[in-house]
């Protein structure tokens, strides 16, 4: 065995729940792409002097997580648009698409597998990534984000996030508790109310996925929850409120019976979307990957990424396959 197949043989199989890792440190499936492939890169260089004193796993995430905090320091945090200010009461003015943001990212649940990875880490790679979370954990330091993922989503001892981040426990302990009151005091309502049951929520999205696609106003107003909200990064404007978010939707995505094409995919271990629009020539094209949160029978928020250049991402189309012509989605078979 060379030297080559035996790194390969002592690490491909952690590539995903790095990629992951990353994702939350950075919110940005792209840089976290980079940086993964930075931390190989740098742990096949030092793989002759890795003399085995932790796990190999544990090495992958303290070169992996020093990477984040330099980036992190260097590139700022990626907000959603209800973190620059309040939702607006209706479309007084056009909406304002603002490209010069670095934005947070969704991420597809797909790449948090990995080459070799086993079905318990593939799990353990896609928790703690829900779309809210990663939004609240941009509020954080870049030291604190990293104790919030080691700790409470990765479950380290104190102990050994404080030898990574080359802290005491004492220190640890003590901004843990800072971020996890940052972290309460931003995070969604929404995130501790209890999901509905698999068979429910499916029922919920694909009713869900036939009001858009219907361009039917009356069925998707049942489906909202009184407070749900809207938002469409790279749009600054955001919407709070069932009123709101239908007279949004309903001017700009509602515009015609089959002129949006709903495709289920999974991102951030929640169901999602990519949402292809018709164009003058028949054809459906890539416009934008949209999230879901779900609570009981009620759609609790909405995030619209219209952003075409994240389906190649997601392993998506930009239209390929995806015609006039094209079966009906699953629900209506």
């Amino acid at each position: 065995m060379t030297d080559s197949d035996d790194f390969a043989s002592a690490t491909s199989q952690f590539r995903g729940e790095l990629l992951a890792h990353c994702y939350r440190m950075l919110g940005s499936i792209e840089e976290a792409e980079d940086l993964v492939q930075d931390t190989y890169l740098r742990a096949w260089r030092s793989y002759d002097g890795f003399a085995g004193r932790s796990s190999v796993r544990t090495w992958l995430y303290r070169i992996a997580t020093n990477a984040c905090l330099t980036a992190i320091e260097q590139r700022g945090r990626r907000p959603l648009p209800s973190g620059l200010g309040d939702p607006v009461s209706e479309m007084e003015a056009a909406p304002v698409a603002r490209t010069d943001i670095p934005w947070l990212q969704p991420f597809p649940d797909a790449r948090a597998a990995g080459e070799f990875a086993d079905p318990a880490t593939v799990v353990g790679a896609r928790a703690g990534i829900r779309l809210a979370l990663i939004a609240a954990l941009q509020y954080l330091s870049a030291r604190q984000r990293a104790m919030v993922i080691l700790r409470d989503v990765l479950e380290w001892p104190a102990a050994d996030v404080a030898d990574l981040l080359g802290m005491t426990t004492t220190a640890v302990n003590s901004g843990l508790r800072r971020a996890r009151a940052e972290l309460a005091r931003v995070l969604p309502v929404e995130e501790d109310l209890a999901e509905p049951a698999e068979a429910d929520r499916r029922a919920l999205v694909e009713r869900f996925a036939a009001a858009i696609e219907g361009a039917d106003a009356a069925a998707l107003s049942v489906l909202l929850r009184d407070d749900v909200e809207l938002e469409m990064p790279p749009l600054t404007s955001w919407f709070a409120g069932r009123t709101d978010v239908l007279r949004c939707i309903d001017d700009h995505f509602l515009i015609e019976p089959g002129g949006l094409r709903l495709v289920p995919i999974s991102a951030n271990d929640q169901p999602a979307f990519a949402v292809y629009q018709r164009g003058g020539d028949g054809a459906y094209h890539a416009h934008a990957l949209m999230v879901l949160s779900v609570s009981g029978t009620e759609v609790t928020r909405i995030v619209s990424f219209v952003t075409p250049d994240l389906f190649k991402l997601f392993g998506l189309p930009a239209s390929d396959g995806i015609g006039a012509e094209a079966a009906a989605p699953p629900w209506q078979r």
